[in-house]
């Protein structure tokens, strides 16, 4: 009887048996990861070292093509990375049997995602780089797994007339099915057990006090007609920041440390921060990255303590000219102490009456009126430094930021949006502007190139909120060009000149162009 050796297993085989091998070396790395509160999975510390050292500019991209989703997109970038590592792997591997210079390979990826968790902004220790190098270990091994059920020995038994496939064929894929479904029960698994450390029970479980300033009710026809909701809702409130994954921080064992240039350092834990006494504002918060017209900006009442009584307390001392906070994960925000100056800078807890959510910094972050976001609204908040510019950096300043960042007056056209398609006749422009800590006065709306026209401005809720506004307007039939500005409460004229986000913040009108259709 003829006898033959059994053929390698194809490119496309190999290379798929290498991404699930990859899958569950993946899935074990967060099992591991799980076993601790201070570890993480491989994907989010090497996301975060990409965070730390893309430029600027690619940032700012980023976030213009996607949003509030860039962090999605890194995360699906490396996800497609590491499958193509992994099925190159996979094919090196198994079909052309360069086995150990591959293995050596993968364990310097594991090293590498080791060395991202230990010399992370934290300053973590060597065992961080655990799930990393397990992880990298199950790959090596699983690649043998498949290796051993797709060996070839030299006399195989000819299959039979009702087998499809070679026996080792068979073995091969039956492994493949069997490994790809550990992957999933080991990674569900994972994640069940990094459960126990999320801060959703934490958080439910807070009961705010009433606060002893409480803001007042907002007056009769603050919301304009077609522009947004004059409140934020928490779920539509933007969210940037450079944490891949929310952090969870309960507050059993959370504790806010002042320190630095102060006469008197201090330490609070989340009881003592709620008996000192609360107050209630109205604040629009607005991000750096905001394109012109952008939707990065947002309004809320937030609650919290005061935070130049919390700094008075501390005793600062004359030389420091900067207010560090710094988050759990070791982010930093940066800002003058002459932002102390009456303004209502807060450690805030709460958010549109309820305890600040995971995702916006629960249990304590810093809200301060008038400062870009990137420099000022430290979230998970574990420490406030003072000290001195010349001394210390903030997180984006080595990246190209201004030290020193506030909000620029701006304006915005809600209602139409740009290329919208409206019917001729009556029709409302509407809109929202802003001017943290100095107001909006005024807002003029010009269609066309044409004269300026004074719109109707909606009832103030406080210097440090947005204001809106509304023009009524009959539309005809073609192509109109709207163009919107404000005026501040100082009688500053917002600039028409353009610049981009990068490194202060964007500036210029918001322009857009409508469509109107024939009668």
């Amino acid at each position: 009887m003829t006898t033959r050796s059994a053929s390698p297993p194809t490119t496309t085989a190999t290379a798929l048996a290498g991404i699930i091998a990859g899958g569950f070396g993946l899935a074990v790395a967060e099992m591991v990861a799980a076993a601790s509160p201070r570890w993480r999975s491989p994907v989010l510390d090497v996301g975060d070292r990409v965070i730390d050292r893309v430029p600027s500019a690619l940032k700012d991209l980023a976030i213009a093509w996607f949003g509030t989703n860039d962090k999605v997109a890194l995360l699906v970038g490396i996800g497609l990375v590491l499958g193509a590592l992994a099925a190159a792997a996979g094919v090196a591997f198994l079909r052309s049997g360069r086995r150990r210079p591959t293995a050596g390979a993968i364990l310097v990826v594991g090293l590498v995602g080791g060395a991202a968790a230990v010399f992370g902004r934290t300053g973590a220790s060597v065992t961080a780089a655990a799930p990393s190098l397990v992880g990298a270990t199950a790959v090596v091994g699983t690649l043998t797994v498949f290796d051993q059920a797709a060996g070839r020995p030299a006399h195989q038994r000819r299959p039979g007339p009702t087998m499809a496939h070679p026996p080792t064929r068979r073995r091969f894929l039956a492994s493949m099915a069997v490994v790809g479904g550990a992957a999933a029960v080991v990674a569900a698994t994972g994640r069940r057990l990094a459960d126990r450390f999320s801060a959703t029970d934490s958080r439910a479980a807070v009961r705010l006090p009433a606060p002893v300033s409480p803001a007042a009710p907002l007056p009769d026809g603050v919301q304009a007609e077609g522009a947004a909701s004059f409140v934020t809702s928490n779920a539509d409130f933007y969210r940037i920041d450079t944490a891949l994954t929310v952090p969870q921080v309960p507050t059993q064992g959370w504790r806010l440390r002042v320190h630095g240039l102060v006469d008197r350092p201090f330490e609070l834990d989340f009881d003592e921060l709620l008996d000192r006494g609360l107050i209630e504002r109205d604040i629009t918060l607005t991000c750096v990255s905001n394109t012109i017209g952008g939707e990065l900006v947002g309004n809320a009442r937030w609650l919290g303590v005061r935070l130049d009584e919390l700094l008075d307390e501390a005793g600062v001392q004359p030389q420091a000219d900067q207010i560090i906070g710094r988050s759990v994960d070791g982010y930093t925000c940066g800002f003058p102490t002459a932002a102390l100056d009456g303004r209502d800078a807060m450690v805030a807890v709460g958010m549109n009456g309820e305890p600040l959510p995971l995702a916006h910094g629960f249990p304590a972050r810093l809200v301060v009126p008038g400062l870009y976001g990137y420099v000022s609204a430290t979230k998970w908040l574990s420490e406030i430094e003072l000290t001195t510019f010349a001394d210390v950096d903030h997180y984006w300043v080595p990246r190209g930021y201004a030290a020193e960042a506030p909000i620029k007056l701006m304006s915005r056209i809600d209602r139409p949006r740009g290329l919208d398609r409206i019917p001729p006749g009556p029709f409302v422009i509407a809109g929202v502007a802003w001017a943290q800590t100095v107001g909006i006065a005024a807002v003029e709306v010009r269609i066309d190139g044409g004269d300026w026209l004074e719109t109707d401005i909606a009832a103030s809720a406080g210097a440090d909120s947005w204001r809106q506004w509304s023009l009524p307007w009959e539309a005809t039939p073609g192509r109109h060009q709207v163009e919107v500005r404000a005026f501040d409460a100082a009688g500053a004229i917002q600039t028409d000149e353009r610049s981009e986000p990068l490194p202060d913040g964007a500036s210029g009108h918001h322009t857009i162009v409508v469509l109107v259709d024939d009668a």
